[in-house]
Parts: C-alpha cells; structure tokens; sequence
C-alpha cells in the first residue's frame, strides 16, 4: 500500500523565496512559483520615447513641425480666395519651394558647423516674418509681385524633422534596429502634421479668416522650435569643420536626391490638384480632410512599418516601395476621372498614402548611411530640399493642368511623377536595360 505523501515548508536554513511553494512528493522536491508574472515587455517605440530626453525634443519638433502641413495649403486657400486664382496660388508656393530648395542646404550647414539652437533660432524668426509679410500683402492687396517675394523669405525655414533624426542619429548610433524605428517615428510624425496641419489650416481660413490659418502656423513654429532648441542635452555636437566631403559627392547620392525630386512632385501636384477638386465639388473646406486621409493612411503603414524588422537591405527594398507607391496612385486618377466622387477620391487617396511612409523611411535611412560623418544634418536636408523643389515644380504642374486641362486629368501628374521615380530608383544596370 502506497504511502501517503505531506506537503511541507522548506528548511529553515534554505528558506524559499516568498511566493515559492515546495512539496515532496516520495523522493521528488516540487517547487511552484506563485509570483506574479510581469506585464508584456514594452514595444518598440515604447523603448525608443524612453531614451533619456527624447519625450522633451519630441514635444517641441512636433510643434515646429505641424505648421510644414499648414503653410502651403494656408497659401493656397488665401491667394486663391482673394486673387481667384490658383494658378497664380500654385506659382506663389512653387516660388517659396524652389527658394528653399536653394537655401535650406546652407542653413542646414550651418546647423551642422555651428549647432541646432545656435542657428535655427533665428533661421525660424526669419521665415516667421516672412509668413507674416505674406498674410499682410494679401491682406491688404499688394501687387502680385510681393507675393512672390514675401513667401520665398521663408525659405530659411530650418529641416526640422532633420534636426530631430539627427538627433536620435546621435543618440541610437550603433543600434540599427532602434534607428530603424526612429526613423519610422519621424516618418510617421511628418505623415501625422501633414495629416493634421490640412485640416487645421482648411478650418481656420474658411471659418475663421482667410490670413487665419497662416498667422497659427507662425505662432506654433517659433514657439515648437524655441522648445526644441532648448533640450541641449541630446543635441548632436556641432563639427565646425568636418574632414568629410559634401554629401552631394558621396557614392550613391545623386540619384537618390534625384528620386526625392521625382518624388516631392507628387506631393506637390497632389495638394494643389485635390484643393482644386474639393472646389469645384463646391465642398472648398472639405479639402484638408481630404488630404489628411492621405496622411493618415501614410501615418498607418509608417507606424506598423517600424515595429517589423524588414528583410533585405534598404536598397533592395527601395524600387519595391516606390512600385507600389506608383500602381496605388493611379487610384485616386481612376476615382477623379471616372467618378467625379469627392468621397470616392479621398478613400482612393487613404489607400494610395499607404506607400508613402515605408517609401521615405527606405529613402531617409539610405540617405543616412551615405552622408559622411559629421554632414548628415545637410545630407537629410539635401533630400528634403529634393523633396520640396519637386513639389515646387509639382504645385506648378498641377495649378497649370487644372486652369489648363480639367482636374480629373491633373491627376496624372502624381502617377507620371511616381513613373520617374521608380525608374530612377532601379539599380543601374536595370536603369540601362529600360
């Protein structure tokens, strides 16, 4: 007959640890740990807001940041509201890209020799005053020419997404998978301003005033960036003079800025040619939501981008990127010229922006690995300022095709744009034999 068998406490010599259990059972010790089990260990961009400071320099670049989503279509809106013309609309903010296109690489520069608060402080104070000369000329009815002029002094804009990937650059350096989700936060951030920027913008000159939306912007930017430039602890060392080349030389840079200029003019085309489509639906006001869909679907895929570890090298995988980003942009073409549905357009638009992140974030992540040491402020700005002189060249393109052509058709400047970019995205040897 078996014997039977009693649970007993531990030695006191050996005590058990609180929570632990132990039995013997014949000639077997059984222990049973009855402590709680912890909580789910924390995602990835729980990990990368828990880097010391990083929440402080966050908060601020938000901020400057949300205006880079008003200003234009604020410009867009009030010239065309009062001038009733969006050709004249889409030159005016063609004119201030093409002008930061051209200044943005210097200040970046001097960010990088001379350090982030030093220069983007009053870089920022700059362009505030050039926004605001701008909501005066319209205010007012200046001649056409001051429109130009007012709008091209904001180029000294600083790249303030730039400043913040350089700075988590700084702080990851070493760590690719946390530099991977940094820069698919950055990307999301920017999908996000231009999400909600639109929108913020729209609302404010419809239904408040028409210089409403731009004054806002001028607020939120100096303030965000005054912020921002006060977190001195995770701000990169300045490099008063670096040994290494200009990024514009670096191997592989040139037909990677190339692609940020075919890819800005799909942006730009877009924005313009989607405002004028709300328009002539008679629903004006409708047209920053519209757009923030297109931003949100961006926002989305950036976000669920960087919590996966792609597979394959950035370069690998960036003509897959900008393929589906060029076949998903025909959507919102087919939904113009074939519906003329306002809300087919923006569902069109929600699926199309679903290309745009995981496309930039490749793109940025390349531009970092080929910007020499001590440069990358002016290298990721480089591809900024490819980004904007194509959507310079885009806003242009598209004010033209809907005064020109119909608006249905200025769609195809977006998917013509998304063709070129993919072409250049191709690795040489591909490039050739196409």
């Amino acid at each position: 007959m078996p014997q039977p068998t009693f649970a007993r406490p531990a030695p006191r010599s050996a005590p058990a640890p609180r929570g632990t259990l132990l039995a013997v059972t014949a000639d077997s010790l059984v222990a049973a740990d009855l402590r709680p089990r912890g909580g789910r260990p924390p995602g990835p961009y729980r990990r990368l807001l828990a880097t010391p400071d990083a929440r402080a320099f966050t908060v601020g670049n938000l901020m400057a940041r949300l205006p880079m989503g008003m200003f234009s279509v604020s410009a867009v809106v009030m010239i065309a509201g009062t001038r009733g013309s969006y050709a004249l609309a889409g030159a005016v903010t063609a004119t201030g890209l093409a002008a930061t296109a051209v200044v943005a690489p210097w200040t970046a520069r001097l960010v990088d020799r001379h350090g982030q608060a030093r220069v983007a402080v009053p870089a920022t104070l700059v362009a505030a005053l050039g926004s605001l000369a701008l909501l005066l000329c319209v205010r007012y009815g200046a001649p056409a020419w001051t429109l130009f002029a007012a709008y091209a002094a904001t180029a000294t804009t600083p790249n303030t997404g730039g400043m913040a990937r350089a700075r988590w650059n700084h702080l990851l350096k070493g760590d690719a998978d946390a530099l991977h989700t940094a820069n698919s936060f950055e990307q999301a951030a920017d999908e996000l301003c231009f999400m909600l920027g639109p929108v913020l913008a729209a609302f404010l000159c419809t239904a408040v005033f028409p210089q409403a939306g731009t004054l806002v912007g001028v607020v939120l930017l100096v303030t965000g960036m005054l912020l921002f430039t006060a977190q001195r602890s995770t701000e990169p060392p300045a490099r008063p003079r670096p040994a290494a080349s200009a990024p514009l030389r670096a191997p592989g840079m040139p037909p990677l800025l190339a692609g940020c200029l075919a890819m800005g003019g799909i942006f730009g085309a877009m924005e313009v040619v989607t405002i004028a489509f709300a328009d002539a639906q008679g629903h004006r006001a409708a047209a920053g939501v519209v757009l923030a869909l297109q931003a949100a679907g961006s926002c989305a895929a950036g976000l669920l981008y960087g919590a996966v570890r792609p597979a394959g090298s950035a370069a690998a995988r960036l003509p897959w990127c900008v393929a589906v980003m060029a076949a998903l942009l025909t959507l919102p073409l087919l939904a113009a010229a074939l519906t003329g549905s306002l809300p087919l357009l923006a569902l069109a638009l929600l699926v199309a922006g679903m290309a745009t992140a995981p496309t930039m974030v490749t793109t940025m992540t390349l531009v970092q690995r080929r910007t020499p040491e001590g440069r990358l402020n002016e290298g990721m700005t480089l591809a900024v300022t490819g980004l904007l002189g194509g959507m310079a060249c885009g806003s242009a393109a598209g004010g033209w095709a809907v005064e020109h052509a119909s608006v249905a058709a200025a769609y195809g400047i977006p998917v013509t744009a998304a063709a070129v970019a993919l072409l250049l995205a191709l690795p040489p040897a591909r490039r050739a034999a196409s």
